[in-house]
């Protein structure tokens, strides 16, 4: 059983309904100080690559292309175990996943959330 997955700005306070919160950018928030930072874990292993990321610029008219080169880049077998504890954490109760994006409608957040949320435990939605 998957329990509520969300996404949000690791800049917004938390919340009590967050349950588990996890990181899902590969470079660190600006302006955050580590020991103050709101989440519980970094998940860099789940991040778009620095090359998707660069190419997709965040602009919104590039979000459905991102979407599908995201999750092929899910699928590789390298990322298997950073996918396999997200969806570990979705079965022990509510998890929140964080970016530093100003747009998270239109971010790798969004898109791991859904995905976690309508992937089938063994296997595909899309991709991974």
């Amino acid at each position: 059983m998957v329990n509520r997955i969300g996404f949000r700005r690791i800049y917004e306070e938390p919340a009590p309904e967050d349950g588990t919160r996890v990181l899902v950018d590969r470079v660190w928030p600006r302006g955050l100080r580590k020991e103050n930072a709101p989440f519980d874990e970094w998940l860099r292993d789940v991040a778009p690559s620095t090359e998707l990321r660069r190419w997709y610029g965040h602009d919104p008219a590039r979000f459905d292309e991102f979407c599908r080169r995201y999750l092929d880049e899910l699928a590789d077998p390298a990322r298997r175990e950073a996918l396999g504890h997200l969806r570990d954490l979705a079965t022990r109760g509510p998890l929140t996943l964080l970016t530093a994006t100003r747009d998270a409608e239109h971010s790798q957040a969004a898109v791991l959330a859904d995905w976690l949320a309508h992937a089938p435990a063994s296997g595909r939605r899309g991709a991974p």
